[in-house]
């Protein structure tokens, strides 16, 4: 296996041994509210656990399964919120981008660049974000093997950046369900690249209530805890007030009562497997 290319940000770095957690709503709702109510609360519950933390929430979702639903407050607005939380709360950013064009805009606040799983294998989306040399996160396509992945990375590499970390959601089983093969993480670390697990998307069901996707989420914890049991370096989850009225993805985001009782499992599991 190959020694894991650990990624810094700001005072912490994933595939370094500590558990990370990326964070946050789906999408950012009512001009930054929900948003700012979920930061600070998982500011709040990484700080007494000792977990390094990073703010996780998207001005645009691009890829709604219906033309009616909620997309978000746009890039200009988005990231004027998501700057105002940064300072606010000194948390790092990471947010996705969907074209090339928005990777230089994206990068004066963010941290660290996602790259979406539907648009891994974009090549020009994938150089312009290595060129910005922020922090690029790549969500793994459903529709690729473990090791196919390596391909979306490369392309990074070639541009001139290695700060890469490689994100797992789930690979299509079927018509309108993901399975998670917990196999990939080991697989995709020696490759030579941190692994984050995401903990909710790995449980939607694409499409699974007609013009809207639906989820299990009773199964996130399951799957967060067997990530971490397999090697993760660290766990992406969307996470909500009130997922029930959420404006994006509410079917598979937990509620924020619940993250501190899970990440406190989470983080024995890790620290075992660390030992």
């Amino acid at each position: 296996m190959n020694i894991i290319n650990k990624v810094n940000i700001k005072n912490f770095s994933v595939g370094n041994g500590e558990l990370v957690l990326m964070a946050g709503p789906c999408v950012i709702e009512n001009d930054g509210a929900t948003a700012f109510q979920a930061v600070e609360k998982l500011k709040e519950i990484t700080a007494n656990l000792n977990i390094p933390f990073v703010f996780k929430a998207s001005y645009d979702k691009a890829n709604r399964t219906s033309l009616d639903s909620y997309r978000g407050p746009g890039i200009e607005k988005g990231l004027e919120i998501l700057a105002k939380i940064k300072e606010t709360f000194e948390t790092p950013i990471v947010t996705d981008i969907h074209t090339a064009e928005e990777a230089a805009k994206a990068a004066e606040v963010a941290d660290i660049l996602q790259i979406p799983a539907y648009l891994c294998r974009q090549t020009d989306l994938l150089v312009a974000a290595a060129k910005t040399n922020r922090v690029i996160n790549i969500k793994k396509g459903q529709f690729l093997a473990p090791l196919q992945v390596e391909q979306a990375a490369a392309k990074v590499k070639a541009s001139g950046n290695n700060k890469i970390i490689i994100t797992d959601r789930g690979t299509c089983f079927g018509y309108g369900n993901l399975v998670s093969d917990m196999r990939a993480i080991p697989m995709i670390q020696g490759l030579g690249y941190p692994v984050i697990f995401d903990a909710t998307h790995s449980v939607q069901l694409p499409g699974g209530a007609g013009n809207v996707s639906s989820g299990q989420k009773q199964f996130v914890s399951t799957l967060a805890k067997a990530a971490l049991a397999s090697g993760a370096d660290g766990l992406f989850m969307e996470v909500h007030p009130d997922p029930e009225n959420a404006l994006s993805d509410g079917a598979n985001m937990i509620p924020l009562s619940q993250v501190s009782d899970l990440l406190k499992i989470c983080k024995d599991i890790f620290s075992i497997v660390h030992a």
